[in-house]
């Protein structure tokens, strides 16, 4: 079916069903608000929108999709011919979409989604509001699914591993007491874990069931003397069987933590109802009490010991080699004249895919030429790329998973020839770029109180990047992580910036149809002096990568900021330098050299 035709099939079976209002989120059941399995991409298959942020509804005579400035230009194009309206979230006059459905939806009237991947926190939310206006849910309707029958991918199933001690710095049943310690602290009797990445930091263990993300799909319930981990049981090998054994791990089917919820009674139930889903929340009985706040694993996982920081570290390095031979590469071969988006790409998972420990890409890579630069999450694919010349800028958003670390680096390459505007904005990203990692702060800062150094050089020329500066990222875990993240505005959660946390620093221009230019390091949060005024912090730069010297309006720099970029590649320098050699040592040598006016 076309587009059109599923919009239209999914208004039969709302009609069917007494439904006004249709919702439907990006998430999965557990909630994961950006990457997910083929399996839970109801949005982008009803939609035609291939993004991996946004929601869908739909109205008997309305469809609408709701997606940030990431992804415009992509939704432009992928919703042309549709009768599928983009929604421009964050811009003047576009609703927010869970205050737009409820005002769709009519007097007395009925709005539908599947509860498994809406939160528990969230369906309350509606539920109060369509009350005022005698309207409710229907919260059991898997519409989309349907329609998608039996060409709906399956649920993946992916082999579990052991994440070994060496990586991690602490074991499974280390990490376990923490969590017990922490819910003796808060008074819970149970503790239920539904976010993908916690019951894989809890236990040391990492799976592929979703693409270039770590994770396994399952769920965990902690108490004081137990542990139930949820999963499909073909996924457990004997090596992690023996690993849960060790650590009083009990595996329980996947779909079994609805029952085991219903049979908790009188029990202080820790979860947090943003990342609980509807169908779960409905199975804890009344008489337990809801333990509602953010689970202390969500800062556990972000906040990295000294093992951890040191794997990072190594993990960088490796990054840094394949960066710096692939920029060799781009740039000598070029001329060639049949270079692409994707032959470029495919070399540098090649050169990357050689470190030690390599495990897979911590995301698709995004390779993007000139104007495509300016999709922020643009995929170049073998239908669909463009032919790379000798000019402008190619955008290569790219990152690692090894064993050791997760990576997330972002270079604009200057190809040859670059106009002075092209050199005037790059110098201004890096200009912001810098700013942000030479900040000194008092710790109860947040990226929000941050965000303004790495933006203020673009917004001093009325330019601005529709978008977070940066986010955490986690170890051999999901490259977005959180809670912190640098960017400003009310609708990002401040979260204070503590020692041990990576952040990335990726300010950028995104010209409409034009060009795309941004700039990425990750930074490591570390401690200064503590004195009368409390505990000064700054940031670590973990990514060894040169940056463009030629794409360099000198006349932008001053003498502080042009010392920082000598002293960066310096560094860069010293770092790789042992793991080179040959012309790749040379390419190195030349582009760290230092800059003089």
């Amino acid at each position: 079916m076309t587009v059109n035709e599923r919009i239209e099939e999914l208004r039969l079976l709302m009609k069917a069903n007494g439904i006004d209002v249709y919702y439907v989120p990006n998430e999965d059941d557990h909630l994961s608000m950006e990457y997910t399995a083929d399996h839970f991409k109801c949005k982008s298959y009803l939609t035609g929108f291939s993004g991996e942020a946004g929601c869908a509804v739909v109205t008997k005579d309305f469809a609408g999709l709701w997606t940030d400035g990431r992804f415009f230009t992509q939704a432009e194009k992928e919703l042309d011919g549709t009768c599928v309206t983009l929604m421009r979230m964050f811009q003047e006059g576009v609703p927010n979409a869970l205050d737009y459905v409820v005002d769709a939806t009519p007097e007395g009237g009925v709005l539908g989604f599947d509860g498994s991947v809406v939160s528990a926190a969230q369906a309350s939310n509606l539920e109060v509001k369509l009350k005022a206006k005698n309207a409710s849910l229907k919260s059991d309707m898997d519409l989309v699914g349907k329609i998608w029958g039996n060409e709906r991918p399956a649920m993946p199933q992916e082999k579990l591993y052991v994440l070994a001690k060496k990586y991690t710095g602490e074991d499974a049943g280390e990490r376990l007491e923490r969590v017990r310690e922490t819910m003796k602290k808060n008074g819970a009797d149970v503790m239920v874990l539904t976010a993908l990445e916690d019951p894989c930091w809890v236990l040391n263990i990492r799976g592929n069931d979703i693409e270039c993300t770590p994770v396994a799909y399952a769920f965990a319930m902690i108490t004081a003397r137990a542990a139930r981990y949820y999963i499909d049981a073909e996924k457990v090998t004997p090596a992690v069987a023996k690993h849960f054994e060790k650590y009083g791990v009990t595996v329980r089917p996947y779909n079994g933590l609805a029952s085991d919820l219903k049979r908790l009674h009188n029990k202080n139930i820790w979860t947090d109802l943003r990342s609980l889903n509807t169908v779960l929340y409905a199975a804890i009985a009344d008489d337990n009490t809801i333990v509602n706040k953010p689970l202390p694993i969500e800062k556990f996982r972000a906040v990295k010991n000294a093992a951890e920081i040191r794997n990072i570290r190594n993990a960088h390095k490796k990054d840094g080699v394949a960066m710096v031979r692939f920029l060799r590469y781009v740039k000598e071969h070029v001329n060639d004249g049949d270079m692409t988006e994707v032959s470029a790409q495919n070399v540098l998972y090649a050169y990357r895919a050689e470190g030690a420990d390599y495990i897979e890409p911590s995301f698709p890579t995004i390779s993007a030429y000139q104007a495509n630069g300016a999709m922020m999450h643009y995929c170049a694919t073998d239908e669909s790329h463009a032919a790379l010349k000798p000019e402008g800028f190619l955008l290569v958003d790219s990152g690692g998973t090894y064993k050791d670390g997760t990576t997330d680096i972002t270079r604009t390459i200057a190809l040859g020839k670059l106009t002075d505007e092209e050199k005037r904005l790059y110098t201004l990203v890096l200009k912001g770029h810098m700013a942000l990692a030479h900040a000194h702060f008092l710790h109860g800062t947040t990226g929000n109180n941050l965000d303004i150094l790495a933006r203020q050089p673009l917004w001093a020329i009325d330019i601005d990047y529709q978008c977070g500066t940066g986010h955490g990222v986690g170890h051999v875990l999901g490259v977005h992580e959180g809670p912190h993240s640098i960017g400003w505005g009310m609708r990002r959660t401040p979260a204070v910036l503590e020692p041990g946390m990576i952040v990335t620093d990726e300010p950028g221009v995104y010209l409409p149809h034009e060009l795309g230019i941004r700039i990425e390091n990750e930074l490591l949060v570390t401690r200064g002096t503590k004195n009368f005024y409390g505990q000064f912090l700054h940031f670590e730069d973990i990514t060894y990568c040169p940056y463009e010297p030629e794409a360099l309006d000198l006349s932008l720099l001053s003498d502080e900021e042009l010392k920082w970029l000598n002293d960066y590649h310096a560094n860069v320098r010293e770092t790789l330098t042992p793991y080179l050699e040959g012309e790749d040592l040379a390419f190195l040598n030349k582009v760290t050299q230092a800059i003089t006016r």
